[in-house]
């Protein structure tokens, strides 16, 4: 199969720090390629993703986040450039709403954030044979009478990363600078357990300069450390020596890959029950799922927990050969059903 991928230009894919979809289209293609697939990434010309790339793009632009002129001039070269494949597969926005794309390749998209009465209707607006995907099955309830093809969680290639033995006698929170991520609400469950909490955070744009200078920095004590963003291995270090990730979601987010990655290093979750949390987080066997108010409760349950089930769970749920393989199988349905229906629309002889 002939796989188009289309990822926003303003993260390299794999992301260097922070960038959860293009760390997911990351493990995506490296899947599809080793189920045998030929894989055409249109992404920033400096990402290091070891599969072929589409010529005629620029270096990310990460200053340009959200920039709507950035994604359009992005994604209209990129349908340009990925004519004559099987199946494209966009992770964009703007790209499905694009109307010059090409007229013979079937396109499917994922929705990464939340999904809205507002976002609902821009997908609606998509051309009729886009096929959706919703990367939880929560994300899909936001909006009740919203069809998607098919709900495929996130995968994590756990070549990658190492499993840790807890013993650094700390928590973590690791995540972005901004109240929603929960990073308050973590100190104040670190500090109620009595253990120290080590947090690694992206911060960029100014509002999250802002929260950190204005809210987090004063609260900080001296059983708080900040170590700003990590890179990869930087984090999966961090996350193995801990024992446990703390999570306090303050939204309902769609999915959340720093679960999944904490518990790959075999690290247990704290978080609530908000967004995707419950579909991720086994209560009593890879973490514990509270209201805020009761998490501290379980830090110290939470080091009974069997390392071994924590990455047992991702290798037997979000594994990136997973992700793939259920990936191919909604592919293969949609070229069917888009042959299908090109064929009942030729004209007869």
């Amino acid at each position: 199969m002939r796989i188009g991928l289309i990822v926003g230009p303003w993260f390299t894919v794999p992301p260097e720090r922070y960038g959860g979809t293009e760390r997911v289209v990351d493990a995506l293609a490296r899947a599809l390629v080793d189920a045998g697939h030929e894989v055409l990434l249109a992404a920033a010309s400096d990402s290091t993703c070891p599969v072929p790339q589409l010529d005629g793009f620029g270096p990310s632009v990460p200053e340009e986040l959200g920039c709507t002129l950035s994604e359009l001039s992005h994604v209209a070269r990129a349908y340009q450039g990925l004519r004559g494949m099987d199946i494209i597969h966009d992770h964009t926005l703007a790209g499905p709403l694009y109307a010059h794309r090409p007229a013979d390749t079937p396109v499917v998209t994922t929705i990464h954030g939340q999904l809205t009465a507002q976002s609902a209707g821009l997908y609606r607006a998509m051309a009729g044979d886009t096929a959706i995907i919703a990367i939880s099955h929560d994300q899909r309830s936001m909006v009740p009478d919203f069809d998607v093809a098919s709900v495929i969680h996130h995968g994590l290639d756990l070549s990658t990363v190492s499993v840790g033995d807890g013993s650094g006698g700390y928590a973590c929170f690791v995540g972005r600078m901004c109240p929603d991520k929960g990073l308050m609400e973590a100190v104040h469950i670190a500090r109620e357990a009595g253990v120290p909490l080590r947090i690694a955070a992206k911060m960029h744009a100014k509002d999250e300069v802002r929260f950190y200078q204005d809210v987090v920095r004063p609260f900080l004590g001296p059983d708080e450390e900040f170590l700003g963003e990590l890179s990869d291995p930087e984090k999966y270090e961090l996350m193995g020596g801990a024992v446990a990730l703390i999570n306090p979601i303050q939204w309902p987010e769609p999915f959340g890959l720093v679960m999944i990655e904490a518990l790959a290093t075999g690290t247990p979750v704290l978080a609530t029950r908000m967004g995707a949390a419950p579909e991720i987080v086994r209560h009593g066997e890879t973490g514990y799922l509270a209201d805020v108010g009761d998490l501290a409760d379980y830090v110290e349950a939470a080091v009974s927990l069997s390392r071994a089930a924590c990455r047992r769970a991702v290798d037997e749920y979000f594994s990136a050969t997973r992700m793939a393989g259920e990936h191919v199988a909604l592919y293969s349905r949609v070229i069917e059903e888009f042959r299908s229906r090109a064929f009942q629309a030729a004209p007869s002889a």
